[in-house]
């Protein structure tokens, strides 16, 4: 890999000495395979006797037979999936309709009929159209879709079920009283790779690790309780003397590395320090030193008559949580973000203008790779508000404004990444434009799917789910509290219409979630395009117990079950939430406490 060349601005202490290579042949993201078949004008008996040919370039244009074209014919119908393309034929005039190879699923009802009677027989019986079935309106290609207005797929097993399942009251973590320390309050909450352990970091500095206990044997319907694992203090307040700035111990991101060994290591960061952390077991205690004594004070040498070997002894299981790297001074503005490289080497971490690229063994160097600062402050438009890196491809990152855009960059381009490969921007309903629209629209949290296909984006009122080959929108828009649209002015005047809200994806990408005010939290369901609004309340503590679903009344008449906006408590929020990477298991952090939840097993 080359050097950074000399227009690249450097980190603290000058060039990067080793920085890992990166690969230089990634395949591109999406890359278009050729049509495998295009369909002609034959008749059905010439399908049915073999003698179609398998295209109008196979064969010479003379020995291509045609039926004559009707007047008025069916058309396909218009589609934005990557299964149809339009390509011209060499075989006629007119533009023909390309197919690449059939996918597992029938088409739309209303284009069923086109089909050939040996490509009826190979979609079966259940190809044959619904007798009085209205033709599926077209509208925006969605995941689980063939095309526009196609039928959708169910929900799959494993960690993705969204709402064809029961969601369970399981544990509560936290004090039950009402006045709650400013100290306390949960910051981030994050499962590690597996999802045995479950990290919180709080506004006093703490990290509180949870790890789940084994399941049951003799409960059979019972999971294994996330327990207290590990308890420590992560950062201290500082102060910044040169600039007579007061740093908080606030945590404000947590990250777990991939198990390789016995101990587990995770980043955490405050506005300006990162830290990696090593959590390890310890069951044995060396015993018979022959300079210390047991209680730990040094001998005289010259009192030692004897040697001894020195043995382990059991003891009870002790947890150890020790720094063994600390990442300071890089930073100007406060971090927002840090994310993890799929090459588990490096690592990213944003402020508000800048964007540095970390070696995990190298504390006293790093790479700035992203600076939007502007050379005059007073032409500042934008501030970066997060920053991720792509699960599989190490080149790849994105990171979003608060203009409501997403640039995603390629390290391999070159060193600077302040030019963007991609940018992820949806154009602005002219009606819709407000006072409010530039402070609403502001991204607070980005997140790719595990499959590195997707991301999500989290703005004050929506959830957006973005292809990464399409630039222009996203393919999926979630309303998360809409009915507080009109309620903006006074979310600004309390400054709540400022709230970071952070998202999720489930196990299989199938299902989202993120948070709301009263203590509520949303999940949608990518696939069937259902969503559900559940409250984390102490009302419903005992175990077990089936959460209800709840229903907010913007206007007109409430119904039993629903629950008046006016009367939403906007100081309940639920800005931090994380899912079981393999089961249905969520974590949400409601101020003080935090809440698991689990899907009810039959």
């Amino acid at each position: 890999m080359r050097g950074p060349g000399p227009e690249a601005r450097m980190g603290v202490g000058g060039c990067w000495p080793r920085l890992p290579a990166l690969p230089l042949s990634s395949p591109p993201l999406y890359r278009p395979r050729a049509p495998r078949e295009v369909v002609g004008h034959f008749t059905e008996e010439e399908t049915e006797a073999g003698e179609r040919p398998p295209g109008p370039f196979a064969l010479p244009r003379k020995k291509l037979r045609r039926r004559k074209r009707p007047r008025a014919r069916a058309r396909w119908p218009a589609c934005t999936s990557r299964s149809c393309i339009a390509l011209p034929s060499r075989g006629s005039r007119s533009r023909r309709h390309a197919v690449r190879e059939p996918i597992a699923r029938p088409p739309a009802a209303h284009s069923r009929r086109l089909l050939s009677a040996r490509r009826r027989r190979a979609w079966g019986a259940a190809a044959a159209p619904e007798a009085g079935r209205e033709p599926a309106r077209a509208g925006p290609a969605v995941p689980g879709s063939r095309c526009r207005g196609g039928s959708r797929a169910s929900v799959g097993e494993g960690a993705g079920g969204g709402n064809d399942i029961q969601w369970c009251f399981s544990q509560v973590k936290g004090a039950v009283d009402d006045d709650v320390a400013e100290a306390d309050i949960i910051s981030t909450v994050e499962f590690n790779h597996s999802g045995e352990l479950l990290a919180t970091g709080d506004k006093g500095g703490r990290v509180v690790i949870f790890q789940q206990e084994q399941e049951n044997k003799t409960q059979t319907h019972s999971r294994g309780e996330y327990n207290v694992y590990s308890t420590f203090q992560s950062h201290e307040p500082e102060f910044d003397y040169l600039k007579s700035l007061e740093i908080e111990e606030k945590i404000n991101k947590i990250r777990w590395l991939p198990q390789k060994n016995a101990a587990q290591f995770l980043l955490s960061t405050n506005d300006k320090t990162i830290k990696l952390w090593k959590i390890s077991e310890r069951d044995k205690r060396p015993e018979g030193y022959n300079l210390k004594e047991e209680d730990g004070r040094y001998r005289d040498p010259t009192t030692v008559t004897t040697l001894r070997v020195p043995v382990f002894r059991p003891m009870d299981l002790m947890v150890e949580a020790s720094p063994r790297r600390i990442f300071a001074n890089a930073h100007t503005y406060h971090i927002n973000s840090i994310s993890i490289n799929s090459d588990y080497e490096t690592y990213l971490s944003a402020d508000d203008l800048r964007i540095n690229l970390w070696h995990l063994e190298i504390t006293d160097r790093s790479f700035n790779i992203v600076d939007i600062k502007p050379a005059n402050m007073e032409e500042l438009t934008e501030v970066i508000t997060a920053a991720e890196f792509h699960p599989n491809s190490c080149n790849t990152f994105v990171y979003s404004s608060s203009k409501g855009t997403i640039r995603l960059c390629d390290m391999r381009a070159s060193a600077l990444c302040d030019r963007h490969s991609k940018l992820f921007e949806e154009p602005e309903d002219p009606s819709n434009r407000s006072f409010f629209s530039e402070i609403i629209s502001s991204i607070s949290d980005v997140k790719f799917s595990h499959s590195g296909r997707y991301m999500m984006t989290r703005d004050y009122l929506s959830v957006k789910i973005w292809d990464l080959n399409m630039e222009n929108r996203p393919v999926e828009t979630y309303q998360v509290h809409e009915y507080l649209r009109s309620k903006l002015c006074s979310l600004y005047e309390n400054d709540c219409i400022f709230d970071k809200f952070e998202c999720c994806w489930n196990g299989s990408d199938s299902v989202v979630m993120t948070g709301s005010y009263n203590n509520f939290f949303r999940m949608f369901d990518r696939n069937t395009k259902r969503d559900i609004t559940l409250e984390a309340s102490r009302e419903n503590n005992k175990p077990r117990t089936v959460l209800k679903p709840r229903k907010v009344c913007a206007s007109g008449k409430r119904k039993k079950d629903e629950i008046s906006v006016d009367s939403l408590d906007f100081n309940k929020k639920i800005l931090h939430t994380a899912w079981h990477p393999k089961e249905n298991i969520i974590a949400v952090a409601t101020t003080n406490n935090l809440y698991i939840f689990q899907d009810k097993v039959n």
